[in-house]
């Protein structure tokens, strides 16, 4: 299936009831001398563009997914590339969803994500991004000109750019460019809420959902004294090495990343940046799962050498830089009998919980609305039957990709089982209702109300759909404490 673009002609997968591209670049390669540079919008080409595989995904250590299978697309520096799933045959523009991958910032891709069965049944365009991580994506390189001003939010950068292509070329594949949803999960999640704090990123998007994310509010380190220990020099000067350095070495070096608040590109807290933008924000769906923790620790209860260290970190970062001892002391004056495990599973929970209360509450207290849901589906598959509704477990649930036998997401879930496909095709649907919306209906005769202070109204999904009040508040109480 060929077309005709502003860009030039291109041809994609063609099926019953979705046209898929795949690999169409938006940014010019950030390589060479543009390596850690901000992204740079490319133009069109000339040849008919093959959008029939998948592209490069970006610079990073890992070959396989958590299932063992080997991920589509070459890793490369050169990832800026975007996939796009439009429904056939749609009588108008349809709503657009962004996709944004999770990953620690230093793993993950597009590639990994199946927009197509969300796309065809809902009537919605899915694109989802490749950008870079790690190094390449998330580290200050500032203080060595103003070439690199903004290298702290490269890949923050990358993704308004590929916002802003989607805005100028959208329409194209059926979608609309005046209702764009920006969303994510994990830290994808949290480079949603990351881009609530960009102005420069304002017109582009309309709409954002945020499925366990955790919340930037740390404004940008200089990160000198960790690349000297990682690099085992004494120079100040990191720039010059890491030029010279092959991208693999670059991936393996022992740093880690945040979205941070550089003030060049990502300008203020999240939670600041609802309360400045009040009415002329933007709504916001955003949720957590009941057991995120036993991704890490595999349900298992046995301590680790991290745990402790993990914790205070962790705890830090659900409490947004406060001091997290009296939280952690109450955690396990409230659990006396829970082990190791089950501590660092419950923090690793309550981080990402946290970010999804107060950003609910904030939208809805300030914003254009926060609405709230607590994904409590256990994981029904064998080899997961310790980890109850961990952290990721509702993505096939938000895609539906147990509706297409070629899914290269992962599953948690029986995809044979009639109650989690009768459940996947409600959430995606309440999904797809947010985008076209505005606001989420997920049952015709049931009212999803705004999270508020005073009722705290949680959509809790399970193998069915209610409506509970404080379901946090024993665990409040101990953020409070």
């Amino acid at each position: 299936m060929k077309k005709t673009t502003r860009l030039g002609k291109i041809i994609g997968i063609d099926d019953n009831e979705i046209q898929t591209f795949l690999g169409i670049r938006y940014g010019e390669p950030p390589i060479n001398a543009r390596r850690f540079k901000a992204s740079l919008a490319s133009g069109g080409w000339s040849n008919t563009l093959d959008a029939t595989s998948f592209p490069n995904r970006a610079m990073q250590d890992k070959t396989l997914d958590a299932d063992g299978r080997k991920i589509p697309g070459k890793v490369s520096e050169d990832c800026l590339f975007l996939n796009i799933y439009q429904p056939k045959n749609a009588n108008k523009l349809a709503p657009v969803l962004v996709w944004m991958h999770g990953g620690a910032f230093k793993h993950g891709s597009a590639n990994e994500f199946d927009g197509s069965v969300l796309a065809a049944q809902q009537q919605v365009v899915v694109v989802t991004l490749n950008f870079r991580v790690g190094a390449f994506g998330f580290l200050d390189f500032s203080k060595f000109g103003s070439e690199y001003l903004g290298s702290a939010s490269n890949g923050i950068q990358d993704c308004i750019l590929a916002l802003q292509w989607i805005q100028d070329n959208i329409e194209e594949y059926g979608g609309d460019p005046d209702n764009v949803t920006i969303s994510g999960e994990s830290s994808g999640g949290t480079m949603t809420l990351g881009l609530l704090g960009c102005p420069s990123a304002y017109s582009l998007y309309h709409k954002a959902i945020a499925c366990s994310p955790t919340c930037p509010y740390k404004e940008l380190e200089d990160p000198t004294e960790k690349v000297q220990s990682a690099l085992n020099i004494d120079s100040d000067n990191y720039l010059s090495p890491m030029l010279e350095m092959s991208a693999i070495d670059i991936c393996r070096l022992e740093l880690g990343f945040r979205v941070s608040i550089d003030g060049e590109v990502v300008k203020s807290p999240t939670i600041q940046a609802i309360k400045s933008r009040g009415k002329n924000g933007v709504p916001i769906l955003v949720g957590s799962n009941s057991r995120e923790g036993t991704l890490y620790t595999e349900g298992k209860d046995e301590d680790q050498p991290h745990y402790e260290l993990w914790n205070h970190g962790l705890a830090r970062e659900m409490l947004f830089g406060e001091d997290p001892d009296s939280y952690l002391i109450s955690l396990k004056t409230e659990y006396p009998n829970a082990s190791s495990g089950k501590i660092h599973e419950m923090i690793w929970t309550d981080m990402f919980r946290r970010t999804a209360l107060q950003t609910a509450l904030t939208s809805s207290e300030f914003g254009k609305g926060g609405w709230l849901y607590y994904f409590d589906n256990p994981a029904n598959l064998p080899k997961y039957k310790d980890f109850g509704a961990t952290h990721a477990s509702e993505m096939a649930f938000m895609f539906n990709t147990f509706d297409n036998p070629n899914s290269l997401g992962r599953e948690f879930h029986d995809r044979n089982d009639q109650k989690v496909r009768s459940t996947a095709r409600k959430w995606s649907q309440g999904i797809a209702n947010f985008m076209k919306l505005g606001y989420p209906v997920i049952d015709s005769n049931q009212a999803w109300p705004n999270y508020e202070q005073e009722l705290k109204n949680c959509l809790v999904i399970s193998n069915n759909f209610q409506i509970s009040q404080n379901i946090d508040e024993l665990h409040e109480e101990l953020w409070s404490s």
